[in-house]
C-alpha cells in the first residue's frame, strides 16, 4: 500500500500509530482480531515486536553498531536464539553481506538503506512500515531498493505500507491511499 498526500497531512503520524510508536487519542485500531488500541503498555510493545518492522527514511541505524549488529536488533528484542544464519541470509539477500563488519558511516546511503531493509525483513513480521524509503537515494539505488522491498515482501508474505511523494513509486503498489486535510 502506498500512502500519499501533501506535507503535514499526517502520513508519518499514521505510520507511527500503525507501528505502535504512538497511541491513538480516540477511536479504535484493530489488527485481525486484536484491538490494538486497548492493549496495555506491555502487550502494546509485544504486539509491535511481533507484528511490525520499520524502514525509516533516515535509516535509524545505531552508529556504534556494525551492519550485522544493526540487523540483529529485532531478533535480540524477541530473544531469538539462532540468529546468525537468519542475519547472514538477510544480509546476502539485500546484497550487503560483505559490509557486515562495517559501521553505518563507512557505507553509502544505499547500503545503509539496504541495512534498514535487512533489519525489517529479518524480524519476520507480518507488516513492514516504510517512511519514504527511497527519499535519500539516487534514482538507480531507489529502483533497486523498491524492487528489493517488493520481492522480499512477496517472498515472505509481508504487507508493506509505504509513505511516498513519488507517483512513479506509488504506481508500483497494489493500492494507493491518499490522505487530505
Amino acid at each position: 500500500i502506498a500512502v500519499m498526500g501533501r506535507s503535514e497531512v499526517g502520513k508519518t503520524t499514521l505510520l507511527m500509530l500503525l507501528g505502535c510508536l504512538e497511541r491513538i487519542d480516540s477511536g479504535s485500531y484493530w489488527y485481525n482480531d486484536i484491538e490494538v488500541s486497548d492493549l496495555k503498555k506491555k502487550d502494546f510493545d509485544k504486539f509491535r515486536k511481533e507484528h511490525i518492522s520499520f524502514i525509516f527514511q533516515n535509516f535509524e541505524l545505531i552508529p556504534e553498531y556494525s551492519v550485522y549488529e544493526n540487523v540483529e536488533i529485532p531478533l535480540l528484542a524477541r530473544n531469538v536464539v539462532k540468529r546468525k544464519e537468519k542475519i547472514n541470509s538477510a544480509l546476502k539477500r539485500v546484497g550487503i553481506w560483505d559490509y557486515r563488519k562495517k559501521k553505518p558511516h563507512k557505507i553509502s546511503g544505499g547500503e545503509q538503506q539496504r541495512c534498514a531493509i535487512a533489519r525489517a525483513i529479518v524480524a519476520d513480521t507480518d507488516i513492514i512500515l516504510a517512511d519514504e524509503p527511497t527519499g535519500n537515494l539516487d534514482s538507480k539505488t531507489s529502483q533497486d531498493v523498491l524492487e528489493l522491498i517488493q520481492s522480499t515482501s512477496r517472498k515472505f508474505e509481508q504487507s508493506v505500507v509505504m509513505i511516498t511523494h513519488n507517483e512513479h513509486i506509488a504506481d508500483l503498489a497494489e493500492r494507493i491511499v491518499r490522505i487530505e486535510d
